[in-house]
């Protein structure tokens, strides 16, 4: 596919035989963000797991402490008092079983995250195919299944991501915006990379860090050094 000017002219800051410390990546990756909006800073990373086997499996959630520059629409499943406990905290929508053929029937879904209260789970499991797809489905290890419902929204609203691997065993998770400074990218960064570190399966052989690679929505990959990351 041609790229664009822009792309090309970015394109040449970057030395693609060299593995980038952090900081050199996050100071490139601004350099390197030349859309004309704010373009998202994107964390790419192929790991050695099989993600055939379940004990290989990657799953998990972290809060960004500078957020992710996106305002993110929140549904919560609840019953009773925490439906108005779920609004009260920064939830966008909540309710019950009314939402249900909202989803199936009208096919709304103006939400990015979905919560639910265990209870409720039966609920939502209804719309598993609709929801599942689109990853919005809820589960525990992303903390989207809770009965703190306080809680789960506030962090979500905060800034909290989802990482998970894909069917090609990578992951891939939004770090901010190219405006963020490089201190705030650099700080969600080491972020990530400590939680996803910390989650590698044991059962994974060999290398766990196949490429860890930066980049902006417009802009061309940045390659890091995956063996000082570990280190």
């Amino acid at each position: 596919m041609k790229k664009g000017k822009k792309y090309n002219e970015a394109a040449k800051l970057v030395d693609r035989s060299v593995l980038y410390d952090a900081a050199e990546a996050v100071a490139l990756v601004k350099k390197t963000s030349v859309a004309k909006f704010d373009e998202t800073i994107e964390l790419h990373v192929r790991t050695g797991c099989d993600g055939r086997h379940a004990e290989q499996q990657i799953r998990g959630a972290v809060v960004l402490p500078n957020g992710t520059g996106k305002s993110v629409r929140v549904l919560v499943f609840a019953k009773g008092d925490r439906v108005q406990e779920a609004l009260d905290a920064g939830a966008d929508y909540a309710g019950g079983e009314e939402l249900v053929p909202r989803i199936q029937n009208e096919g709304w879904l103006d939400f990015d995250v979905v919560v639910a209260t265990p209870d409720m789970m039966g609920v939502v499991g209804r719309l598993g195919r609709i929801l599942g797809p689109k990853g919005l489905m809820p589960n525990p290890k992303a903390g989207t299944v809770s009965m703190n419902v306080t809680e789960a929204v506030k962090q979500i609203k905060a800034g909290k991501i989802e990482y998970r691997l894909d069917r090609a065993n990578i992951i891939h998770v939004p770090l901010g915006k190219a405006s963020f400074t490089e201190q705030a990218l650099l700080e969600n960064f080491e972020t990530v990379m400590d939680a996803i570190i910390k989650a590698k399966p044991a059962a994974v052989k060999g290398a766990f860090l196949k490429s860890v690679i930066l980049s902006s929505t417009m802009g061309p990959g940045i390659k890091l050094n995956p063996v000082r990351l570990m280190s």
